[in-house]
């Protein structure tokens, strides 16, 4: 079951997650890659993740541009669940040597 971040650990999100910003209670990134097919390709990845995790990311794709929102709607915040899947998109992202 998810669990809601501490204070404590919303505090130190910024070394946490570096590339990440909290903007409307939400963990905001904006990514570009080389193209359509990478960008979409790196959905793909993220999307068997989520899947496999049973909790899925609010984003949007415009041809080489990918936005991720994640927060746990049920609880109302950002939870254990939202941190852990933005540090698994991260781990994606090193290895294709993105940031």
């Amino acid at each position: 079951m998810a669990t809601l971040l501490s204070a404590e650990t919303m505090a130190g999100l910024g070394q946490t997650l570096p590339d990440w910003q909290v903007q409307a209670g939400r963990l905001h990134r904006e990514l570009r890659f080389a193209g359509f097919i990478d960008a979409f390709g790196f959905m793909a990845q993220v999307a068997l993740v989520a899947e496999t995790m049973g909790h899925h990311p609010d984003w949007s794709n415009s041809w080489n541009r990918v936005v991720i929102d994640l927060s746990t709607h049920d609880l109302g915040g950002l939870s254990d669940l939202d941190l852990e899947l933005a540090q698994r998109i991260n781990q994606l992202l090193g290895a294709k040597g993105k940031s």
